[in-house]
C-alpha cells in the first residue's frame, strides 16, 4: 500500500500538533545556494540515521564522496520488498527490531548484493562503480545494546564486496571503544546534556575521549585544520523543510517543519565549500533533545575552520505512518515497498533537494598540474583499532593516487596498499602493536618522495564481554 499525496495531505492535518517541536520565535528561512561542488558532498548518520546514510549514498553515490556510519546496517537491511502490507512494512519493521538490531546477523549478504544490483541495473540507484571510490567509516561501540556487532559487520561487508582489494583502503572499522548506543565526542559529561561513555539513552551522545565528528570527516577529506573550540564564526540557521517536501507534506513523510543547516562566514562570502549531511537518530530529533545533535556533537567546529557547510534534515514523530520515534525510513514506514532504499525515496527525495539547494551556486574549479616532485605533508594517524589504523595527509593539488608503506617490529616499510584521496585505512595489525607509516604521490606509475613518518599503536582487543551495555570501558 503506498500512501498517496492527498492522503498524506491529511495525515499531515491531523498529525501536525503531535509532531510539531518547540515553538521558535524566528521564522524559518529557504536554504541559500553556496559556491559548493556537489560531487564533494557526504554524509554521516548514527542509527536509524545511518541506515539512511548508507541508503542515500548508495543511491547517490557520483555524488557523496563519503559515508560514516555509527551503529548502522548495510543497504536494504529490513528487506521491504513488495507492496503489501505483510512484507512491505510488517516483516521490514520486525527485522528492523530484529535481526537489523541485536541480535544479528541481519540477512545472508548476497540479499543486499542482489538489491543493489537489480536497483542500480534498473537505474532507481546510480551505478555501483561510484561505492568503490567512497570513504567509508563504521563504528560500533562495544556497550552498545540497541545494534548488534554482527549488523555494523554486514555493513563492512557490503561495502568491502563494492571496495575490493584494490579500494580497502577507503575503509575504515572502528569497533574497538565503549561506547553504548550513541554518537560519540571527546568533551567530559557535563549535567543532562552528554552521558557517560558507556550509556544507551538519550540523548544518545556518549563521551568517550572520542572525537568522532573529526574523525568521520578527516576520513572523507584527509588533514582538515584544528577545530574552533570557542565562538564560532559561522551560523546555525533554521530552515523551511516543506520547500523540498512539495507536493507532501512534512508530517505526511514523518519530517519535522523545520530543518537547520550550519554555514561558516568564508562560505557566506563566497568562497569554495563542500557540503556534508548530518542525520540523527531515533529519539534525537530537535522535538526530543532540542538542538543537543545539532550544536554538541562537534560538526560545527570542524566545519567552521574547514569551509564545510554541515546540513542537519529533521526527522519527527507521527502516527501515520507510524514512526513514534522519530526515526528515518529504513524499513519503509511511507513507502511501503523497496523505493524507500532508491532515488524516488520520498525522505531521500527530499534530502537530495536540500542537497541541490545548497550547491546551487558551485562554479567550476581549474584542475591544477600535478606536482610529481612534491611529498604529501600533514600524515598523521588520527585513529587506531585493534588491527587497524586511519591515516589522513593533506591533499596534493593534481594528484589523484597515493601509496602507503608500513613498517613494523622488524622496522623495514613495505608498500601496503594505493589509494585515490589523501586518507587509508589500514588493516590486518596485531593488537597492541608499534608501527610507522609514510606515504608518496603516484604519477603516471612513478612513486615520487616519501612524507615524514608517523608512528602509533594499535589498541588491545577488549576481554570478551557476555553482558554489553556494561562491558568495561577502554577508551
Amino acid at each position: 500500500m503506498k500512501v498517496s499525496g492527498s492522503f498524506r495531505t491529511a495525515i499531515a492535518m491531523a498529525c501536525a500538533a503531535f509532531a510539531a517541536g518547540p515553538a521558535l520565535a524566528e521564522p524559518p528561512v529557504v536554504l541559500s545556494g553556496y559556491n559548493a561542488d556537489i560531487s564533494q558532498s557526504s554524509i554521516s548518520g548514527i542509527s536509524s540515521g545511518a541506515f539512511m546514510a548508507v541508503q542515500f549514498g548508495t543511491a547517490w553515490s557520483s555524488v557523496i564522496k563519503g559515508v560514516g556510519i555509527v551503529a548502522g546496517g548495510p543497504y536494504w537491511c529490513a528487506k521491504a520488498d513488495t507492496d503489501d502490507f505483510i512484507n512491505g512494512y510488517t516483516l521490514p519493521l520486525m527485522a528492523a527490531k530484529g535481526p537489523c538490531g541485536t541480535p544479528g546477523p541481519p540477512s545472508a549478504m548476497s540479499d543486499f548484493f542482489a538489491k543493489a544490483e537489480t536497483k542500480s541495473a534498473s537505474g532507481d540507484i546510480d551505478p555501483l562503480q561510484g561505492l568503490s571510490r567512497q570513504k567509508i567509516y563504521v563504528f560500533h561501540g562495544y556497550n552498545d545494546t540497541v545494534v548488534a556487532r554482527s549488523v555494523t559487520d554486514a555493513a563492512v561487508d557490503f561495502y568491502r564486496h563494492y571496495l575490493g582489494d584494490t579500494n580497502r583502503g577507503n575503509l575504515y572499522y572502528q569497533s574497538m571503544i565503549g561506547a553504548g548506543h550513541a554518537l560519540v565526542v571527546a568533551k567530559e559529561p557535563h549535567g543532562a546534556g552528554i552521558n557517560d561513555c558507556n550509556a544507551n539513552a538519550g540523548p544518545f551522545i556518549d563521551a568517550c575521549g572520542y572525537d568522532q565528528a573529526g574523525i568521520i570527516l578527516q576520513h572523507i577529506y584527509g588533514t582538515l585544520n584544528a577545530p574552533n573550540r570557542g565562538q564560532l564564526n559561522g551560523t546555525v540557521k533554521r530552515f523551511d523543510q516543506s520547500v523540498y517536501t512539495k507536493p507532501d507534506d512534512p508530517v505526511g513523510l514523518s519530517l519535522a517543519d523545520a530543518g537547520y543547516v550550519f554555514v561558516p562566514r568564508e562560505c557566506e562570502d563566497g568562497a569554495a565549500c563542500r557540503v556534508h549531511i548530518a542525520l540523527h537518530g531515533c529519539l534525537q530529533d530537535t522535538g526530543d533533545v532540542d538542538r543537543q545533535f545539532i550544536d554538541d556533537t562537534g560538526y560545527n567546529a570542524w566545519a567552521d575552520t574547514n569551509r564545510l557547510i554541515v546540513l542537519y534534515p529533521q526527522a519527527a514523530k507521527s502516527w501515520l505512518p507510524y514512526n513514534p520515534l522519530g526515526c528515518w525510513d529504513w524499513w519503509s514506514y511511507i513507502d511501503h515497498e523497496d523505493s524507500y532504499v532508491t532515488k524516488s525515496g520520498l525522505q531521500i527525495k527530499t534530502i537530495k533537494a536540500m542537497l541541490d539547494a545548497l550547491t546551487a551556486r558551485a562554479t567550476p574549479a581549474l584542475t591544477p598540474a600535478p606536482a610529481p616532485d612534491a611529498a604529501p605533508t600533514g600524515l598523521t594517524v588520527i585513529d587506531t583499532s585493534d588491527t587497524g589504523a586511519d591515516l589522513v595527509w593533506t591533499p596534493i593539488a593534481g594528484i589523484a593516487a597515493y601509496r602507503i608503506s608500513r613498517a613494523g617490529a622488524d622496522g623495514q616499510f613495505a608498500a601496503v596498499g594505493d589509494t585515490a584521496g589523501p586518507g587509508f585505512g589500514d588493516s590486518g595489525l596485531s593488537p597492541r602493536s608499534a608501527y610507522r607509516w609514510r606515504v608518496s604521490a603516484v604519477v603516471n606509475g612513478v612513486e615520487g618522495p616519501v612524507s615524514t613518518e608517523v608512528s602509533a599503536t594499535s589498541r588491545p582487543s577488549p576481554a570478551p564481554c557476555e553482558n554489553p551495555g556494561n562491558c568495561p570501558i577502554d577508551k
